[in-house]
């Protein structure tokens, strides 16, 4: 990405700070230090004030952060990142300095209290996080890329899915793939047949496929860090009157989900649009999760589709919309896109069929 990005994230988070009446910002996220500065090392941290912005990381990274951190100065010692800010003066006492509560633990905010006694630190949530679910052109790019990947891997290990192989052998094959189309794996795949779809985290397993199964397959590409996600869920050899329709609820729900993904729409609307219909065939107790997630440089981030969510669309949020039906003992059906929100509707992203495929 270009500086320039940099710059303009930076801009917003110094404008967003001052709307809170903030005189700076401690970040130690790692996936936000990136989002914020580019860099994708293992240890750092940032500190923006209304004095300057620094970067702070060991010497393991000296090349490395020359060559990836934008728009702030660094600092590389082999002590802490707390004793560097201090002794290069770079936080003033009396100063309402912010800090990341969901990614401090107590160690650290004690450590931080200690180091820097005379600051007021404000603990908050979300303030990098909401400022990276709103997508700019260099990562929608991005996106269509591993989604791309995504699809084509998909295809490729059709002929996989019959009676011979297992799901850890197919969940191997799919990551190699990542790996040598683009970034490698957006998560550890999920392959799941028979019985075993009915967890929708299932770790795969040295079970192999048999005629009748419904095989949920949830996994996806990773592309200059950011993550795709994708599920389909084909059937083996021959689908049953019970496969049929509960395949045709899932997709009519996810159908659902899509039509109304638009920028103002309330995140929990989506959710009820989804699992109002499958209460509504009878099958409201076999939804057991949220209707979807924001996606970027982590696989699941902010805004979430969940009956309890308070959020709301915004254009360009990229976002995964996955209704399932789990059923103990028998089996799972999951459909799932990546969508781009819209002023008056939803992009979707992926191109690999919906409709039900029975592989003979």
């Amino acid at each position: 990405m270009t500086e320039k990005i940099y710059y303009k994230r930076q801009e917003k988070l110094r404008s967003v700070l001052s709307e809170h009446s903030l005189d700076g910002l401690l970040i130690t996220n790692l996936t936000n230090i990136r989002y914020i500065c580019g860099f994708t090392g293992s240890a750092g941290t940032c500190l923006v004030t209304d004095k300057g912005q620094y970067f702070i990381t060991d010497g393991r990274y000296i090349e490395q952060s020359k060559e990836q951190v934008k728009g702030f100065d660094r600092y590389i010692d082999m002590d802490s990142h707390f004793s560097i800010i201090k002794k290069n003066n770079l936080l003033n006492s009396n100063l309402k300095i912010a800090f990341e509560a969901d990614h401090v633990n107590f160690t650290l905010y004690d450590s931080m209290k200690k180091t820097f006694n005379g600051v007021d630190w404000v603990s908050t949530q979300m303030i990098v996080e909401e400022l990276a679910s709103v997508k700019d052109k260099t990562e929608i790019d991005a996106f269509r890329v591993a989604v791309e990947i995504t699809d084509k891997v998909y295809e490729e290990i059709l002929p996989m899915l019959r009676p011979g192989f297992t799901e850890k052998q197919v969940a191997n094959t799919l990551v190699s793939k990542y790996r040598e189309y683009g970034d490698g794996e957006a998560y550890s795949p999920i392959v799941a047949t028979g019985p075993n779809g009915a967890l929708p985290h299932a770790i795969p397993t040295d079970r192999e496929f048999k005629k009748g199964d419904f095989i949920v397959i949830d996994a996806a590409a990773k592309y200059a860090g950011y993550h795709a996600d994708m599920t389909r869920t084909p059937v083996v050899g021959e689908a049953t009157d019970k496969h049929r329709e509960v395949y045709a609820i899932v997709k009519e729900a996810q159908k659902r989900g899509c039509e109304i993904a638009k920028a103002g729409v309330p995140c929990q609307e989506v959710d009820a649009a989804t699992r109002d219909y499958i209460h509504e065939m009878g099958y409201g107790e076999y939804y057991t999760h949220g209707t979807g997630h924001g996606l970027g440089l982590e696989i699941h981030t902010s805004p979430r589709f969940s009956p309890t969510s308070k959020e709301v669309l915004k254009e360009n949020n990229v976002m995964t919309i996955e209704p399932g039906i789990y059923i103990a003992g028998w089996g799972g059906v999951r459909i799932e896109d990546d969508v781009i929100i819209n002023q008056n509707d939803c992009e979707i992203l992926n191109k690999t069929t919906k409709d039900l495929v029975v592989l003979g």
